[in-house]
């Protein structure tokens, strides 16, 4: 009778002998396809409790199973590209019981962490860094003389990423360097080349026979004449094109192996083995799918890619407001605004980098397929490429994270700002975004914006406003940024007409004394609950770059205490250019400048971690409090 109360035991038998990969490698190749099992299953309770990452993480179990257990990890390398394809890796390095608190405050990261563990050789989160990453490794080995593996693991979608096929490029270049690639393809339409003739060939070209064959015959033919060489060079490559599509890489420099089903340990650990023992660099093209072995996220990848905690058994809830709580979210203001204004002007363009979902574009996307540019994880190319839009008199819309515009700053600057382009950045996620963590927070977007010439930034405070300004800066002729917060604001319910706001100008939200609040976005809602205890004066500043000048003086006059409020780097943030105005202009008045300090902030609920900065309204009176006192 005891055993019949305790069903998950049989479940985790060989999980619950695996504390290390040292573990994992003294298991029978027969046992991996039971522990894979085992694995999944482990996988989707935990998430389902926690939250995080599903379905990419289902795709990897057997992947990562195979490359603990044929590699001498820590002491070979791995590096996870993006990183939310890492659970089963923290599992099996030693975290199981820390995925209890994956992504919470103070737990465990969702993303590869080097202070975390010694099996995170490279902390990623944003894509396509792997190989670069990994050659870096792969020749830190070869200069010191040390016999290990540098493996970079890439998704498919960061394929599509520039930085990616520069370093292919340059590895390509360094003949010597011991660089295994695996692709990780996860792209349904690509699954039928997957079986037992790709399998063979994989063993075959990854073995001994083959690659002995391959110097064999380059040192016979190295002293015959270039053209016979060209010509055993060119029927090499078109023997493997016609039953593979690696030609590209090889054409990189890489030995192409694959393509191979990632879900098949048989096939995958004879591959990897034969690949260690191979020098130069080596690209292993495996097909894996999303969600595999959890039936409700294979049928629907996309929903199960981000989770919040649900019932696995029943699965995620899908009404409108499952997410919001019922509450619009600014995202969802953002996708309303862009299908009423598309339908108003037919020169708007909308263009994400891969984010279609996330940054609230499924309806647009449905409703004008032909002014729709997904251009993948892309975000240099997809700024310059809004730009030769803005050229030709188009009206290009860029939805983008506060975190991946980072990755575009060059061409912000030179190819839109410089060329005073009428490009509209609708950027998602300004702030601090909550689990996802340091990576994800748009921390910086105010600071790294502000300094640059022709550039306007919006800053709404509520939902309403949001929409009146995406309205505004996209009828403005010259770049924008209109930079709002995850999640729901204050409930204000968007207004269905469109008006365009002076540009450059605050409001006063709230009338007091002695006090003034000046708060730039999504604090808005803060700085008023704030007001009302102190019988404050609130003032939404709405705009950050121009700023309105003339309102922070009659503030400055008017009251004892500026207090400045953004949810940005204090560091040549908002408030540091409400100080620029004060001084250029002589005035006396005190200014607090609350901020997010110049630390990078954790992981943890956005309220949390709003707490932990001291940006909550009880942190915020305190500071105020403490302003006032003497000698303070």
């Amino acid at each position: 009778m005891p055993h019949a109360t305790q069903p998950a035991q049989p479940r985790t038998g060989l999980l619950d002998k695996i504390a290390s990969p040292a573990d994992l490698r003294k298991l029978e190749p027969e046992a991996l396809p039971a522990l894979a099992a085992e694995l999944r299953n482990f996988l989707i309770d935990s998430v389902s409790r926690t939250g995080g990452h599903l379905s990419s993480n289902l795709g990897t179990v057997e992947l990562t199973i195979a490359l603990h257990y044929v590699f001498n990890t820590p002491e070979d390398r791995i590096v996870w590209d993006v990183g939310h394809q890492t659970y089963a890796h923290k599992v099996l390095t030693g975290r199981r019981a820390g995925m209890a608190s994956l992504r919470q405050h103070h737990g465990i990261s969702g993303f590869p962490r080097r202070s975390e563990s010694l099996y995170d050789t490279f902390g990623t989160a944003h894509s396509s860094t792997s190989i670069s990453a990994a050659l870096g490794m792969a020749e830190a080995a070869r200069l010191r003389g040390e016999d290990r593996r540098a493996i970079a693991v890439i998704g498919d979608g960061a394929m599509t990423a520039g930085m990616a096929f520069e370093a292919l490029n340059n590895a390509g270049d360094i003949h010597d360097t011991n660089l295994l690639v695996i692709l990780n393809d996860n792209e349904m339409s690509i699954s039928p080349p997957v079986g037992a003739l790709n399998k063979h060939l994989s063993r075959l070209l990854s073995g001994r026979l083959y690659t002995g064959a391959r110097k064999i015959g380059k040192r016979v033919l190295e002293n015959l004449p270039p053209p016979v060489i060209e010509l055993a060079r060119r029927t090499e490559e078109h023997v493997k094109g016609m039953v593979m599509p690696g030609t590209m890489f090889e054409e990189f420099g890489f030995n192409y192996i694959g393509p191979i089903d990632g879900h098949d340990l048989e096939a995958l650990l004879p591959t990897l083995q034969n690949l260690r023992t191979l020098k130069g660099p080596q690209f292993l093209h495996v097909i894996t799918r999303k969600g595999q072995g959890y039936k409700l996220a294979e049928a629907d990848p996309i929903l199960y890619h981000g989770v919040s905690k649900f019932d696995h058994t029943a699965g995620i809830a899908t009404g409108k407001d499952a997410k919001s709580g019922g509450k619009l979210t600014y995202t969802q203001v953002f996708g309303d605004w862009l299908c009423d204004m598309a339908a108003i002007d037919k020169q708007l363009i909308a263009i994400t980098p891969a984010m279609r979902e996330g940054s609230g574009m499924v309806r647009f996307a449905h409703e004008y397929p032909d002014r729709y540019y997904d251009v993948g994880i892309a975000e240099q190319h997809a700024l310059t490429f809004a730009g030769g839009l803005a050229c030709e008199g188009f009206k290009p819309v860029v939805a983008i994270y506060s975190t991946f515009l980072q990755r575009a700053y060059d061409q912000l600057i030179h190819d839109i700002a410089l060329q005073n382009l009428p490009v509209m950045m609708a950027i998602d996620r300004a702030g601090l975004v909550g689990a996802d963590g340091a990576t994800h927070h748009g921390a910086f977007d105010l600071s790294y914006l502000a300094c640059i010439p022709n550039l306007t930034i919006f800053c709404p405070g509520d939902e309403n406003e949001c929409r009146q300004m995406l309205h505004t800066a996209y009828r403005h002729n010259g770049p924008t940024a209109v930079r709002y917060p995850r999640g729901s604001g204050l409930g204000v319910k968007p207004e269905a007409e469109m008006t365009v706001l002076p540009i450059g100008k605050g409001e006063i939200r709230r009338n007091g004394r002695r006090t003034a609040l000046l708060a730039f976005g999504g604090l808005l809602g803060t700085a008023l609950q704030v007001g009302e205890q102190l019988d404050a004066t609130v003032a939404n500043m709405r705009f950050v770059k121009p700023i309105d000048r003339e309102l922070i003086l009659k503030l400055a006059s008017e009251h004892d205490l500026l207090v400045s409020l953004e949810e940005n780097a204090l560091i040549g943030g908002a408030g540091s250019e409400v100080a620029r105005v004060l001084h250029e202009a002589g005035s006396t008045v005190r200014l607090l400048q609350l901020g997010l300090p110049d630390r990078f902030i954790d992981h943890g609920d956005q309220a949390q971690l709003l707490a932990e900065v001291g940006l909550d309204p009880a942190s915020i009176l305190k500071r105020i409090e403490e302003a006032y006192r003497p000698n303070s």
